[in-house]
């Protein structure tokens, strides 16, 4: 029998060599020349999961490999299929890590490293509950594991592997962490992510680099030109301007606003928390509503003209920006993509061309509240933090999340072990210590709760 308290059965210091071993090597999927890293990361986890008594196999896949594993021990019981990414993000810019991205470190009881909370720390996690309960004896539910490899380059091969695996994959329910809580003393369970659509913009004027002396005041600037068009994207009241983007948007609830209202939150604590004066948005909508249930457009990037020391007084022939919209539920990433390709052209100013190219995008996702898997999950949060869960949705995407619903036709149940203020993604990414050992004990408790 597994004691209810598992607690004390936690080596942690075991658990923080093995998640810093795993931490070291630099799977950055975006890179090609770290597909060797790749390939070892996931052999890594395969020989991990091989030790506990799965079944654990690389499979390779048009791009990056994924890692499947399973254990089924318990029949009659549900089958849980946990789902994570070993890929991370790249580690630029270097310069702004306090200490090197890919050789952990803690300070102030936080795990400094790339892909420390995003997401090797918190798949990372749900290994070694697994691990923790088959120390004290059989997994009470039958567990699958499928570990990816490309989700931060948008998962491209995902889709094809679920649906020629189909059936091997089948589970009751999909656990996946890969976000955050709403706090740190707050457990969160996750019920809706937001869709995206991302897209690059090129604007081309002359044929070559101009003297802004002999042309300037005649020849068209491709910088100012996409500047303008940048501009033009969004209106005064934080609305975007792309004709047609907002129809079909599924509003959001009175229970909703209602419930999110009275979580802790404080706008001037947020605001603070990223050294802002300011929250802009979509007029109308609170702070919460606005990141959760209400898309947005953003730039991410931009470029054009001599960016060395000094002066260079050039019209650049090329200018471009890379433009993220997230989406919510109601809004398809294809449609949104071939919208702002058709209205991008129509308000670049003269003597420019504009091409829109299509990166990657992912469904929008929102999920009932109320289910048994969201009842057992809010029982294994309350064994660990002592208070039960909340209900808030994210406005991060993990576009594989529709996939998993269309093609496996299983609920999928959001458990996060992070924070915001871990900084996925950032320079100087980190994973509280506590929050990885409460994530441990938090899946051994959910496999627990399901297995009931």
């Amino acid at each position: 029998m597994i004691p209810s308290d598992l607690s004390g059965a936690l080596d942690r210091e075991q658990a923080n060599a093995e998640l810093f071993e795993l931490l070291r090597i630099p799977s950055v999927s975006a890179d090609p020349t770290r597909a060797a890293d790749m390939a070892r990361t996931a052999e890594f986890l395969r020989a991990k999961l091989g030790t506990l008594g799965f079944a654990a196999r690389v499979e390779a896949t048009a791009g990056h490999p994924v890692v499947y594993a399973e254990r089924l021990q318990a029949p009659g019981r549900p089958t849980v299929l946990i789902y994570g990414h070993y890929d991370v993000q790249p580690e630029a810019p270097l310069e702004e890590w306090t200490t090197p991205p890919f050789e952990p470190t803690v300070r102030d009881g936080r795990i400094y490293a790339r892909g420390s909370t995003d997401d090797k720390g918190q798949a990372y996690a749900h290994v070694k509950g697994a691990e923790l309960l088959l120390s004290r004896g059989e997994l009470p539910v039958n567990v699958k594991f499928l570990l990816e490899g490309e989700e931060e380059v948008g998962s491209p091969n995902l889709d094809t592997y679920l649906r020629e695996n189909a059936a091997e994959l089948a589970a009751d329910v999909i656990v996946i962490s890969d976000g955050s809580r709403f706090a740190p003393d707050v457990p969160t369970i996750t019920y809706g992510v937001r869709g995206l659509s991302y897209v690059e913009l090129h604007v081309q004027g002359a044929n070559r680099d101009l003297h802004s002396g002999s042309y300037g005041g005649a020849a068209p600037n491709p910088i100012n030109a996409l500047c303008e068009i940048i501009a033009r994207l969004k209106d005064d009241q934080g609305r975007v301007t792309i004709p047609g983007f907002y129809d079909g948007i599924e509003p959001l609830t009175d229970e909703e606003r209602e419930m999110w209202a009275g979580l802790p939150h404080s706008d001037e604590a947020f605001a603070a928390s990223i050294g802002v004066s300011a929250l802009p948005g979509e007029a109308g909508y609170t702070t919460l509503e606005r990141i959760w249930g209400r898309p947005t457009l953003d730039v991410n990037g931009i470029w054009g003209g001599y960016q060395g020391e000094g002066s260079k007084t050039v019209i650049a022939a090329k200018a471009g920006a890379k433009v993220s919209m997230r989406l919510v539920p109601g809004q398809d990433p294809a449609r949104i993509t071939r919208l702002i390709q058709e209205y991008v052209p129509q308000i670049a100013p003269a003597g420019v061309t504009v091409e829109v190219l299509d990166h990657h995008g992912g469904q929008p996702v929102k999920l009932s509240t109320d289910s048994p898997y969201i009842r057992a999950a809010d029982r294994a949060l309350e064994r660990v933090y002592g208070k039960p869960a909340v209900f808030a949705r994210t406005g991060g995407s993990i576009p594989i999340v529709a996939a998993f619903t269309e093609i496996l036709k299983a609920p999928v149940l959001f458990v996060d072990f992070g924070l915001n203020e871990d900084a996925p993604h950032s320079p100087n990414e980190s994973f509280a210590v506590q929050d990885y050992h409460n994530g441990i004990l938090t899946s051994a408790y959910l496999l627990e709760e399901l297995g009931k």
